[in-house]
């Protein structure tokens, strides 16, 4: 097998959509030898925020010396950085080896069970699971979920840690309508005994995560609670405990970023205080100044200034129009933007609209990309357009800034052409 005849056979399972349930995954695993037992994870999951705050746990570990792989999605620029050892995207030639573990158990699952056909997403997990569990040890897995917490395909392993990021409302068609739907969700991923470090707005769900932690006798760490966050005049200061951090300067935008690297701060100095890890705070706090995550208020070109951001539901565009807001108060800012189906496609642009002086929308390759018409009918600013070729678009652009924004497999097809065209 070719590593492009690999890649087409786990992108063909995407026809079989998204199927919550962990059933499937159980059993592959099983036939497997249990290979997620064999690692030393931290779970990270949440509506916003979680390749961040993996991104930032990571590099504060490698710093201090260990070893780290990390499952996140979608990937922006290639496929392989999905599954990744230190920040590298494993080799072409192991994604064909797990390919072809994996491909014969999942046959044998459709063959022998009557528990359905495996996904895309479940496939790329089993693959990461063999990867870190039997072919290529690490010291640590840092583990993404996909979507939702208890029914998500990533949770069927005994982490040593569990960070929640965030709760807001996307994917309410599959993970419910309202935040306390999402919440119970998410707590899924609670375990007996085992620490969540977290930040939660809404009262509600927060109540709710507490009685849940309650219930299974695992500490709660909390945002705004146990982890104090001061921001101050683009650098923060944290306290947990006993420890304080003064003058952190992120490499990352916005006062989220100052949040997810706080959460990644508690969650590391727990497991510090736990025994399972040894970290000399001054590296870590080096590392996640250091940190970078592609796609999240990136910068494409200076002149002119074109900023690529992956804001794809109702709170990351809030978070991205406040921290553009407040970065480039007196310019002008043209929106370049496009969505995928199952968004809050209304409030979203309304939101961008805020910060633009002309607003585009466009469309791309993607099997669930919403035509750009029917974007277009969500806008109501006066100065609006829609845009045909999109790349074409950002590189004749000569405005003052042009922030392209919207879905990640949007800004994904567009930061791999502006690879392609530096090579």
């Amino acid at each position: 097998m070719s590593y492009q005849e690999g890649l087409n056979w786990i992108h063909e399972r995407m026809k079989f959509g998204i199927k919550p349930g962990v059933r499937r995954m159980e059993w592959m695993l099983e036939r497997l030898e249990n290979p997620e037992q064999n690692i030393n994870g931290i779970h990270v999951v949440g509506t916003n925020g979680k390749g961040s705050t993996v991104s930032y746990m990571r590099n504060a570990l490698n710093h201090n010396g260990y070893t780290v792989g990390t499952f996140t999605s979608p990937y922006i620029e290639t496929f392989n950085e999905r599954i990744s050892v230190d920040g590298t995207p494993i080799p072409d030639d192991d994604i064909v080896a797990l390919v072809e573990i994996v491909k014969p158990v999942s046959e044998a699952l459709e063959a022998e069970t009557d528990l359905g056909t495996a996904t895309e997403f479940e496939i790329i997990t089993m693959m990461m699971f063999i990867y870190f569990g039997k072919m290529h040890s690490v010291d640590y897995v840092i583990v993404e979920a996909g979507l939702g917490g208890k029914n998500d395909s990533t949770n069927v392993f005994q982490p040593i840690m569990t960070v929640l990021t965030s709760i807001g409302l996307d994917h309410t068609s599959i993970l419910g309508d309202s935040l306390l739907d999402i919440a119970k969700d998410k707590s899924g991923v609670i375990k007996p005994g085992i620490p969540l470090v977290f930040s939660i707005k809404d009262d509600v769900s927060r109540e709710y995560i507490h009685k849940v932690l309650e219930e299974n006798h695992a500490k709660g760490i909390e945002l705004n609670r146990d982890i104090i966050m001061i921001p101050e005049n683009g650098e923060f200061q944290f306290q947990y405990g006993t420890y304080d951090f003064q003058d952190i300067r992120l490499s990352m935008a916005g006062r989220h970023q100052k949040e997810n690297a706080s959460l990644a701060i508690a969650a590391l100095i727990e497991l510090h205080e736990r025994g399972k890890a040894v970290l000399d705070w001054n590296l870590m706090i080096r590392a996640m100044e250091e940190t970078t995550w592609p796609g999240r208020i990136e910068t494409l070109s200076e002149d002119p200034l074109v900023i690529i951001d992956g804001a794809h539901n109702n709170e990351a565009v809030e978070a991205l129009v406040e921290t553009i807001g407040r970065q480039y108060p007196d310019r002008e800012i043209t929106v370049l933007f496009s969505a995928i189906e199952g968004k809050p496609l209304s409030t979203m642009v309304e939101k961008l609209e805020g910060i633009a002086d002309a607003f585009s929308v466009t469309d791309f390759d993607f099997p669930k990309a919403l035509p750009k018409e029917e974007i277009y009918d969500k806008v109501k600013h006066p100065n609006r357009s829609m845009v045909d070729d999109h790349i074409q678009f950002i590189e004749a652009f000569e405005g003052d800034i042009l922030l392209v924004t919207g879905s990640l497999y949007f800004i994904s097809e567009i930061k791999q052409h502006y690879n392609a065209k530096r090579r």
